[in-house]
């Protein structure tokens, strides 16, 4: 696979005091078909094996896989190699952080205890490298994006949790994943754009924030584009990208938010 305008990644050994903070969205691991699906996750988890050694924190800002359910006994079978380096970059003290997405809202409870990882259901707005942040996957923020909080709402009900879990799993996530094959392919999607105006809701709602209160950069998945750019009162609105057509990524250093593409030479 080939990636323009590639960022080279290799190992290097970093001091404390160079440790960065990573970000990455919307790698929909799974998302069909399943030889693409495959290749996307090996190139995942080798990005993820690249930033061992300098990373602080990882923050996974939703939408890493293009399903997920976790039943009460059970885990989707699958993204084994994905889960072993998560559990690798935790046990040698990344602090990782999962954020929900519209498309594996259903995450509970596996990753904070399997991981040792905190899983955020609403914006974070942590300090980071003594930078104010707010971060969260980017569906359903402020008073603009309705459809995505009725959504939302919705696939929270405890109720509508209880009936999907009565379904055989092999439907269910046969369900899942055409559902959202379909939808994306219905748009004609081969990379999004991105407009600045009453349709980004993602710039809507970080201008309205920006305007009550200071915060250095906003961090977002969700809109499938690269963006990096400063709005009001010195706010930077940064979305990540993808894996399915940017392979892409956000990176923090204490100096500055850049929001890269990969490339992996060999």
């Amino acid at each position: 696979m080939t990636l323009s305008h590639p960022v080279n990644i290799q190992n290097k050994t970093m001091t404390e005091q160079n440790k960065k903070i990573y970000f990455a969205s919307d790698v929909h691991l799974g998302h069909p078909p399943k030889d693409k699906a495959r290749e996307r996750e090996q190139l995942f988890v080798k990005w993820l094996d690249s930033i061992k050694h300098d990373a602080e924190a990882l923050y996974l800002c939703g939408d890493i896989f293009d399903f997920w359910y976790e039943y009460k006994k059970v885990v989707p079978r699958g993204f084994v190699r994905t889960l072993g380096k998560l559990a690798e970059l935790s046990d040698s003290g990344v602090d990782i952080h999962f954020f929900i997405g519209n498309h594996d809202v259903w995450m509970f409870d596996y990753f904070k205890e399997e991981l040792g990882a905190t899983v955020h259901y609403e914006p974070y707005e942590p300090e980071l490298l003594g930078k104010k942040f707010y971060i969260h996957h980017g569906d359903g923020l402020g008073k603009w994006d309705k459809p995505y909080r009725f959504m939302k709402r919705c696939f929270m009900s405890k109720t509508l949790q209880w009936i999907f879990s009565r379904l055989h799993p092999n439907f269910a996530f046969w369900l899942a994943h055409t559902w959202s094959k379909s939808s994306r392919d219905a748009k004609g999607i081969v990379a999004e754009q991105f407009n600045e105006g009453s349709k980004e809701f993602i710039y809507l709602h970080s201008s309205d924030v920006a305007s009550k209160q200071k915060v250095d950069y906003f961090v977002f998945g969700h809109r499938h584009v690269m963006v990096n750019k400063e709005i009001n009162n010195g706010s930077r609105l940064c979305i990540l990208g993808d894996w399915l057509y940017n392979f892409s990524y956000g990176v923090f250093d204490g100096e500055k938010f850049e929001v890269k593409k990969v490339s992996f030479n060999e």
